[in-house]
């Protein structure tokens, strides 16, 4: 199978939340995945943060009063059960002033966008 590689920098509900989908879905079924959290994406991975993205449009709007299951564990599962590495951008941690102990703790090291395309090489690239 080939390589899955996820790069999320946005903060909207839906496009989280479909990128969760994609990683975890792609883990579980035994794909090797790679995922690159971003920009505006970046700040919804730190420790205890509980924030709810802002929804883009309706179905974001009515994703709020389903039993979906929220994106970041979706993550989380992605890697725990299946092959999935999810990297915080190096520069985005500088940006925010973040550290390391700051993020989940399921996260791999930071790592820039050179290397991680470098990992994506002849993968498929989905951005969100």
């Amino acid at each position: 199978m080939s390589k899955l590689c996820v790069v999320v920098v946005s903060d909207s509900l839906e496009r989280l939340q479909m990128a969760a989908m994609v990683a975890s879905v792609g883990a579980v079924s035994g794909q090797e995945v790679l995922v690159f959290l971003s920009m505006n994406a970046l700040g919804f991975f730190t420790r205890g943060d509980t924030r709810i993205p802002v929804p883009e449009g309706p179905m974001g709007q009515l994703m709020g009063t389903k039993n979906i299951p929220p994106f970041k564990g979706l993550f989380q599962q992605a890697v725990e059960l299946g092959d999935a590495k999810i990297f915080p951008c190096s520069m985005a941690m500088d940006v925010l002033a973040l550290e390391a102990e700051h993020l989940e703790p399921w996260l791999q090291p930071a790592t820039g966008l050179t290397k991680f395309l470098d990992e994506a090489r002849g993968g498929q690239v989905w951005t969100f």
